[in-house]
C-alpha cells in the first residue's frame, strides 16, 4: 500500500487512478509484485537474471515498449515500466534493452534480435586506441553481459563508433546491489564499426542517466514505504516508533527529499517527450541527477537508521532498494559531474549575455549548448 505522501505524478501505482495510463500501471504493478513474491525470502548478495520476469515482459510487450514502432509508446510509458520494476527490484536489463541497446542498434543500422535482452558497453575516449586498422580497448562497468547481446559504443573525439560484439569479460564484477557489471576487452577491425555523429554518444549517456533517475526514484519509493511500515509496526517503550517526535522529524525529512526528487524526475520525463536530444531534456536530466544525488544519501541513510540492524541484512528488502539507489546514482555520470555541468552552463550564460538565473532554473535554455 502506498502512503499518501508517496503517491502522485505519473508514477502513482494506485489502482483507483482513472486516466489513459491506469491499465499500464496496473499491469506493471502486477508483474512486479509477482516477481517480488517469487523471490521472497532468498539471500540476494548477487543478482541472477530473472528469466521468468523477462519472459513475462516479452510476452506482454513491455521489453521493447518505446523501441517498438507499432506500440507507439514514449518516455512517459517507459518511465512507468522502469519505475515500477525498480520498486520491485526486478533483476532484468529493461533500460539497457529498450532505451539504450535497441535504440543505438537501430540508429546504427545494426540487426538486433527481438526477444533476447540487449546491453550497451561504452568505451570512453581514454579507454581505446586505433592501430593497424583495428580498434582496441576496454569498456568498463558493462551491465548484464552474460545474458544479453552486446552493442559496443566507442566514444572517439568527433564520432561514436558502434558495432555488435560477442566479447568475453576480463573482469566479472558487481555493483553494491549485486547486479553484474563487467569490464570487456575488445579488439575489433575498424571496418566492423558504424561511425555516427558524436552527439549520438552524448544522447546515449543522457538516455542512460535519465533511465537511472527514474529507476532510483522507484528504489527510493520502496525504501520509504518499508521505513514507514517498519516505524509504524515496531514498538519501543510501549508505543510504535512512529509516535516518537525524532522519528517523525526523520520521516518528514525523508518525505521532503523524496518529493523533491519526484518533481525533478517528473520534469525529466516530461522534457524527454520532446526528444532526448533536446536542450530541455539535457537541462532536466542534469537537474534531476543533481537533485537525486542529494536525495539518495538522505533517504537511504534515514531508512537504515530507522530500521536499525535488521535493515542492513542482505535478506531484508530494504538492502536491495537502498543499494540499487546508491549504485545507480553514479552510473552514466556522477552527481559531481552533473553539478559541474550545471555550474558551467550558468557561468557561460552570465558571460554570454544571458540571464544566469534563467539558465539555472531552466526557464531560459539558450545557454545550453553541446554537453562538455
Amino acid at each position: 500500500m502506498t502512503t499518501s505522501w508517496l503517491a502522485g505524478g505519473i508514477f502513482d501505482a494506485a489502482s483507483d487512478r482513472d486516466d489513459d495510463l491506469a491499465g499500464l500501471r496496473t499491469l506493471v504493478e502486477d508483474i512486479g509484485h509477482r516477481a517480488t513474491r517469487t523471490d521472497s525470502g532468498q539471500a540476494r548478495l548477487r543478482q541472477d537474471f530473472d528469466k521468468t520476469l523477462w519472459t513475462t515482459l516479452v510476452d506482454s510487450g513491455l521489453s521493447h515498449l518505446s523501441s517498438s514502432a507499432e506500440l507507439q509508446a514514449g518516455p512517459v510509458e517507459l518511465a512507468i515500466v522502469l519505475h515500477g520494476l525498480a520498486r520491485h527490484n526486478g533483476a532484468v536489463p529493461i533500460a539497457e534493452t529498450d532505451l539504450l541497446g535497441s535504440w543505438l542498434a537501430t540508429t546504427a543500422g545494426l540487426p538486433h534480435p527481438g526477444t533476447p535482452p540487449l546491453t550497451v558497453a561504452i568505451a570512453a575516449g581514454n579507454q581505446h586506441q586505433r592501430h593497424s586498422g583495428r580498434v582496441s580497448g576496454i569498456a568498463s562497468d558493462a551491465p548484464w553481459i552474460d545474458v544479453a547481446e552486446i552493442v559496443l559504443a566507442v566514444r572517439d573525439t568527433d564520432r561514436l563508433l558502434v558495432t555488435a560484439i560477442a566479447a568475453p569479460a576480463t573482469d566479472h564484477g558487481y555493483n553494491l546491489a549485486g547486479e553484474p557489471r563487467a569490464t570487456i576487452a575488445f579488439d575489433v577491425p575498424e571496418s566492423d564499426f558504424v561511425s555516427l555523429d558524436a552527439r549520438v554518444g552524448d544522447e546515449l549517456i543522457r538516455r542512460g542517466a535519465w533511465a537511472r533517475c527514474v529507476q532510483i526514484l522507484g528504489a527510493l519509493d520502496t525504501a520509504a514505504e518499508l521505513t514507514v511500515a517498519h516505524t509504524h509496526n515496531r514498538n519501543q517503550f510501549g508505543r510504535s516508533l512512529s509516535k516518537f517526535q525524532s522519528v517523525q522529524h526523520a520521516l518528514a525529512r525523508m518525505a521532503g527529499e523524496l518529493e523533491r526528487a519526484r518533481a525533478s524526475v517528473t520534469l525529466a520525463v516530461a522534457a524527454a517527450e520532446g526528444g532526448f536530444d533536446s536542450p530541455q531534456t539535457e537541462y532536466a536530466v542534469t537537474a534531476a541527477k543533481v537533485t537525486l544525488g542529494e536525495a539518495v544519501d538522505v533517504v537511504t541513510t534515514t531508512a537504515h537508521q530507522l530500521h536499525g540492524a535488521v535493515g542492513v541484512t542482505v535478506e531484508h528488502d530494504l538492502w536491495m532498494s537502498t543499494m540499487r539507489a546508491r549504485s545507480w546514482i553514479d552510473e552514466f555520470g556522477s552527481t559531481a559531474h552533473y553539478a559541474r555541468r550545471l555550474g558551467e552552463v550558468t557561468m557561460h550564460a552570465a558571460g554570454a549575455g544571458f540571464d544566469p538565473w534563467d539558465a539555472l532554473i531552466g526557464t531560459g535554455l539558450d545557454a545550453w549548448g553541446p554537453p562538455q
